[in-house]
C-alpha cells in the first residue's frame, strides 16, 4: 500500500536518513553546500493530500507540481517522479484527480469533486506542511544571503590584505555602493 506514496518501508529503515526516498529532497535533508538541516515534510501518504491542493489552486502537469513544491521550500525539497506520479495515478484511481488535455504532449491534472470531498478533512494538516515547507524556504533564503555575506567579507579581508592604493579603494567601494542600492531595490 505504502508503495503508491513513494514510501518503502525496507528503505526507510536502511536508507540514511530514515526517509523512505520522498521524505527529503536531493540534498539529504541539508541545505545545499552545509547549510541548515531541513528536516522531514511528508509522513506517510501525506503527499496524496499536498497535490490534491496544489491541483486544486490550479490544474497541473507533473513537473509543474515538482518545481512548485521546489520552489515552495526554496530548493530544499524536490519530489522524484517516482513519487509524483504514481501519486498521481493514484489519485486518478481513487477518483480524486482526472487528465485533461493541456498545452502540447502533457496531461494537466485536475480536482474531482470526490477529490475535493476527500481533502475538506485534510486541509489542517495540508495547510501545516505548507507553513513548514515556507518556513524552510525562508530559512534557505537567509541562508543563502549569510553565505553571501561571509563570501563579500572574505573577498574584501584578501583583497586589502595585499594593500589598495586610492583607486583601488574607491573602485571597491564602488562596487559595494552599488551592490548596496541593488539590495534594496530587490523586489521592488
Amino acid at each position: 500500500m505504502y508503495g503508491h506514496f513513494g514510501f518503502h518501508p525496507h528503505r526507510a529503515r536502511h536508507s540514511r536518513h530514515g526517509m523512505g526516498g520522498h521524505g527529503v529532497g536531493r540534498e539529504g535533508g541539508h541545505g545545499r553546500r552545509g547549510g541548515p538541516r531541513l528536516g522531514r515534510f511528508l509522513e506517510h501518504g501525506d503527499l496524496r493530500f499536498v497535490l490534491l491542493a496544489l491541483v486544486e489552486e490550479a490544474p497541473s502537469h507533473g513537473y509543474e507540481l515538482i518545481r512548485t513544491l521546489e520552489e515552495r521550500t526554496g530548493g530544499a525539497y524536490r519530489p522524484s517522479p517516482g513519487a509524483i506520479y504514481p501519486t498521481l495515478a493514484l489519485l486518478e484511481d481513487e477518483g480524486f484527480v482526472a487528465q485533461s488535455q493541456g498545452s502540447g504532449a502533457r496531461k494537466l491534472y485536475e480536482i474531482t469533486p470526490a477529490g475535493r470531498e476527500a481533502l475538506e478533512p485534510q486541509r489542517p494538516s495540508v495547510a501545516a506542511i505548507f507553513a513548514r515547507m515556507n518556513e524552510t524556504g525562508d530559512e534557505v533564503g537567509r541562508h543563502k544571503v549569510r553565505r553571501g555575506m561571509e563570501n563579500v567579507k572574505t573577498a574584501l579581508r584578501l583583497r586589502a590584505s595585499r594593500g589598495l592604493s586610492e583607486a583601488e579603494a574607491e573602485a571597491v567601494a564602488a562596487i559595494l555602493d552599488e551592490a548596496a542600492g541593488k539590495i534594496e531595490r530587490v523586489g521592488q
